[in-house]
């Protein structure tokens, strides 16, 4: 008598009933196979977390060959299973059971041990990835339909001279396509045609196929643009900002804190704007530093001591962007980032093949590293979208790559060859970059007559929240003099159990919550640096209490030249502190650009002008052409009135600029100075998208300089000129147009402008 398998006859039963749950099976189960038998020959599926493929399985449950019989055993039984199926189909609920049994015992001949169990982990896989399965069944059967309606001379390499690369890019297919799932994500299986519809329609190494349906695919939907409006409640940006970490949660106390300065300042500059249409941007804020991957170490500090400047910083951009009524996205794990930019799974060697789903890009440089690691050939792409927040500035010779290497500026931060305006800093360190600054709690008039009223003139407060900071040489020296005239007070932190190691004369309050140190800095008359930290928000928030900041002097100034905190910066900035205080009576003072209604007025003017995916239009044929400029033999260059300087003569013609022309003043520095430095000399700010103006013959012919030679070259300081040698450059790489670059041996010119009232980064014009 032949005996049947219970479990077999229970699931064959359970077909009869219904056979939609048994087809899916038999596919799931076909589907796995092809999964295990690309496992076996390319090794494409062994990434280890469940994300980076749809096809990811665990394959250690199979070695090499055993993979290979159990995979021989698993056709056979299906297909076995596959001719019973028409067969079953004409069988009853309770009919026939010797073609039941019959079928029972083909599925026991083909059962090794443990083959039962591991068919049905796969079966639950395939309950459990249902939908997904079904999709990318779908996807493969169209795809494969189109790769069998192709013969093997159409999948041939083409030789076409305008895809020279095409046949080397093959060739690197072949060898490497298992080396990220994103190739099999976009439907590689290791066959030459499955290489040359990836490289000709995903990527763009190979002329399409003409075999191919171009089609076009169906257009994105547009969206209307839509007005920004102003926000007031700051709830929603609370909620995005999220918890899980103190930095955060310091980060979203600042938010509510400052929350009505805020709505106040945007009333004020909706007025100002006189309710001018802005158009709303989707913004996506990667905050990089504070990502796990990047490896975090401020969050743990927030408590301890630690610094805060750059989640002031951070939170106050939140802040800007999300009250002037931006779509605001933010992002604190790579996880999250992956998700907003649509990227494949993989590790970024596949590109983008829709559009960026954003206008602007805020991050720093942890997150345009991890951005590069995972968007790979797109972000080159995309990188005009880009704005890095950048504490200490990024200069010109250090940010374009091949010219750093060539000339010693190579560092670890810079290199990243984007426009110098896309780097936003703390403090306006050179006008190359563009200021986004932080604010600081702006106080009414009572506020400050009451601060005037209670200053204590003796007391002093110690700019050092670390032990460490107070240990550096000769600092108690220098407290023990300050001391015969003051009373010192700290803000150390310290732990219960082990006091800090600070002088005993000092009044340590331990850390302090913000608006207790406010009221501190209310009393105290003098806040002491020692020199670290350089910068940084509470220096401004002591003066803007009514304190005298005094920080030493060093001799020579600190750099990247001489000093390790700042080796390895991408500037070559130098620090020379304060010296003096005043001992008059002080005022609280908060300079304007510091406010929040300051910071939103450059946020808005940067947002709204600053366009770096339009290519600039050349004000000139060429940098060292010879044709004549096209308004008439005197050019486009006039004498300014009242000044050595040249302006833009006003029915010139010109293409479209932000900040406007009228606002341009071309001066001369002298040998070894920079155009930082030359401009501020004329009460005037250098502006490095006016370099294109004066970049040409034109503007050394009017300067009435003598040119021997004049060449165009790769050099951070031209153009310039030396009129001992008579010799003249011009800029050949716009990347490398830099307010900061000195030379001893040239004369630069200058793009120099005006300025608002308290708001060095914007034009009067500008707004």
């Amino acid at each position: 008598m032949i005996t049947v398998n219970t479990d077999g006859k229970i699931m064959v039963r359970r077909c009869l009933v219904t056979f939609k749950p048994f087809r899916i099976f038999v596919v799931g189960v076909g589907f796995f196979s092809l999964c295990f038998l690309m496992t076996s020959l390319g090794g494409q599926f062994s990434a280890k977390r469940l994300g980076d493929s749809p096809f990811t399985i665990r394959t250690e449950v199979l070695g090499g060959l055993e993979s290979r019989g159990v995979l021989r055993k698993i056709s056979d039984m299906l297909e076995v299973i596959l001719k019973r199926i028409d067969a079953l189909a004409k069988l009853g609920n309770a009919s026939d059971s010797r073609r039941l049994e019959e079928l029972s015992s083909a599925i026991n001949r083909f059962q090794p041990a443990g083959l039962v169990e591991r068919i049905q982990a796969i079966a639950q896989n395939v309950s459990n990835m249902a939908v997904r399965v079904e999709q990318i069944l779908q996807h493969s059967m169209a795809a494969g339909r189109v790769i069998r309606d192709g013969s093997a001379g159409q999948c041939e390499v083409p030789k076409d001279p305008q895809y020279p690369d095409c046949a080397s890019k093959v060739d690197w297919m072949r060898a490497r396509w298992t080396s990220d799932p994103c190739y099999a994500f976009y439907g590689v299986d290791g066959s030459d045609c499955s290489f040359l519809i990836y490289l000709s329609e995903v990527e763009w190494f190979c002329p399409p196929l003409v075999w191919r349906n171009h089609t076009k695919p169906p257009t994105q939907k547009t969206f209307s643009k839509r007005q920004a409006a102003f926000r007031a409640d700051v709830g929603s940006l609370l909620e995005q900002v999220g918890t899980g970490k103190e930095s955060l949660s310091f980060m979203k106390r600042r938010i509510r804190r400052l929350a009505s300065q805020w709505g106040t300042a945007a009333r004020r500059l909706d007025r100002k704007l006189l309710g001018r249409w802005r158009e709303q941007k989707k913004v996506l804020v990667h905050v990089g530093f504070l990502t796990e991957e990047s490896g975090d170490v401020f969050s743990p500090k927030v408590l301890k001591g630690g610094p805060l400047g750059e989640m002031v910083q951070w939170a106050d951009i939140l802040t800007a962007l999300y009250v002037l009524g931006h779509n605001l996205k933010i992002s604190f794990s790579v996880k999250e980032l992956q998700g907003f930019l649509g990227v494949p799974p993989g590790r970024g060697s596949c590109p983008l093949t829709g559009p960026l789903p954003f206008d602007l890009i805020y991050t720093d440089y942890h997150g345009l590293q991890q951005m590069k690691q995972h968007m790979g050939l797109s972000l080159k792409k995309h990188k005009c979208h880009i704005r890095v927040i950048d504490t200490f500035g990024t200069e010109p010779a250090y940010n374009h790559e091949e010219y750093a290497t060539l000339h010693g500026y190579r560092t670890n931060w810079g290199y990243w060859n984007l426009n110098s305006r896309q780097y936003m800093t703390m403090f306006p360190h050179t006008p190359d970059n563009s200021f986004m600054g932080f604010v600081s709690e702006e106080l009414n008039e009572t506020e400050k007559l009451s601060i005037q009223r209670n200053k204590v003139d003796n007391m002093a407060v110690v700019y050092g929240k670390e032990a460490g900071m107070w240990k550096l040489q000769g600092k108690e020296r220098f407290l023990q003099i300050l001391h015969r005239y003051m009373e010192i007070h700290g803000t150390v932190y310290y732990e219960t159990q082990r006091p800090p190691e600070v002088p005993a004369f000092v009044k340590n309050h331990g850390l302090l919550p913000q608006q207790e140190l406010q009221q501190l800095l209310r009393k105290a008359k003098l806040f002491i640096g020692f020199g670290f930290p350089y910068e940084g928000p509470a220096p401004l928030e002591a003066i803007a209490n009514g304190c005298v900041f005094l920080q030493p002097k060093f001799r020579p100034p600190h750099s990247s030249l001489n000093h390790e905190f700042f080796r390895g910066k991408p500037t070559s900035r130098e620090c020379a502190s304060v010296r003096e205080i005043m001992r008059t009576q002080v005022e609280p003072y908060l300079p304007y650009e510091y406010t929040c209604e300051g910071m939103l007025e450059r946020v808005h003017a940067y947002i709204q002008h600053q366009d770096f995916c339009v290519p600039e239009t050349p004000a000139f044929p060429a940098a060292n052409g010879s044709r004549p400029w096209p308004g008439g033999p005197s050019g486009p260059f006039v004498i300014l009135p009242n000044s050595t300087g040249l302006g833009w003569a006003p029915n010139a013609s010109a293409p479209p600029c932000w900040p406007p022309l009228s606002a341009l003043q071309l001066l001369v520095s002298e040998e070894g100075q920079s155009c930082v430095e030359a401009c501020r000399r004329g009460g005037l700010v250098c502006e490095p998208a006016f370099f294109r103006f004066i970049n040409n013959k034109e503007a050394l012919s009017r300067l009435e300089v003598q040119c021997e030679g004049l060449e165009a070259e790769l050099n951070h300081v031209f153009p310039a000129f030396s009129a001992p040698q008579r010799e003249c450059g011009l800029q050949k790489e716009p990347l490398l147009f830099s307010c900061a670059g000195a030379s001893a041996k040239y004369r630069r010119l200058c793009p120099c402008r005006d300025f608002r009232k308290g708001q060095v980064a914007l034009c009067r014009d500008c707004l």
